[in-house]
């Protein structure tokens, strides 16, 4: 618009409406400064929230990111957890073998140890056809190997009613005893052992010795062994002693009966003179399978 038609235009209203409506304009354009304004300030408040929702998101995305990393550690631990109990149950399987290896490696060696004193009680007892070392060596077998302390071996008299001492240590002198009467007696008319299984071992006497063991020959009892105590430092029969017992007991008389028969011979070649017509001879009241001890 002009200036020429504007002051046309004014002029043509009267003063007072030019005034109202300059007013209505002024107010018009302070309403539309204050809804710029208003708007202004909504954007900036606007702009305000979506920065804090940035910033809360990017802290959301960290404590998310945070969180994975919290679940992937307590997935390793639970893990090296398990690992950790799985090689626990390895360890203790693998205490329990080597427990039972020592176990058996002891048993073993007992083994062995026990066939050695059964060894070396035959291969002694048979190394020898002189009486005296027969003897001597039952002693050693008793007391080296089984701990006697006082022990004693009687022999049957020919009849078969009394024994006599053969050998005794730490005994003093002995008399002979009753076939039948008392422990010692009783076991060589049974021929029944009888060995005391207390732990520890009491200490014995002749009248209840620890260990009567009668020698047998063809079942037919020729002798006792018998052990009235034992070393203090053995405190009760192992496996071994019960074997060399049962030993000692099958052999033991067979032995004295080879080195007594032999004593008479000046020459062991001497001693197989006969041997072709006793294989020849007929057996009389013997079994085919000869009894223990022969």
């Amino acid at each position: 618009m002009s200036e020429d038609e504007r002051e046309r235009r004014t002029s043509e209203h009267p003063a007072d409406l030019t005034r109202e409506r300059e007013a209505f304009v002024r107010q018009f354009l302070r309403k539309g400064v204050e809804v710029t304004e208003s708007l202004l300030e909504e954007n900036r408040e606007v702009r305000e929230q979506l920065s804090r929702v940035r910033d809360e998101n990017a802290r959301l995305r960290a404590q998310v990111a945070s969180d994975d990393a919290i679940r992937d550690l307590l997935r390793k631990i639970e893990q090296l957890e398990a690992e950790r109990k799985a090689l626990l149950a390895k360890s203790d399987e693998l205490d329990e073998r080597t427990k039972q290896s020592e176990v058996r490696t002891f048993e073993i060696e007992q083994e062995l140890h026990d066939l050695a004193n059964l060894y070396i009680a035959s291969s002694h007892l048979h190394a020898t056809l002189s009486v005296r070392g027969v003897v001597k060596h039952l002693s050693e077998l008793l007391q080296q190997l089984m701990g006697g302390e006082r022990y004693a071996i009687f022999l049957m008299e020919r009849g078969g009613e009394r024994a006599w001492p053969l050998l005794s240590e730490n005994l003093g002198n002995l008399g002979s005893i009753v076939v039948g009467e008392g422990p010692i007696g009783i076991a060589m008319m049974t021929g029944v052992p009888r060995i005391r299984d207390d732990e520890p071992l009491p200490p014995g006497t002749l009248e209840e010795p620890l260990a009567i063991v009668p020698m047998m020959v063809r079942g037919v009892c020729v002798g006792v062994i018998v052990v009235v105590s034992v070393l203090a430092q053995k405190e009760r029969w192992a496996a071994v002693d019960h074997a060399l017992f049962d030993f000692l007991g099958s052999h033991g008389g067979t032995a004295l009966i080879a080195a007594n028969q032999y004593a008479s011979q000046s020459d062991p070649r001497t001693a197989l003179d006969g041997i072709e017509r006793h294989l020849s001879a007929p057996h009389v009241g013997q079994s085919s399978a000869p009894p223990a001890g022969e």
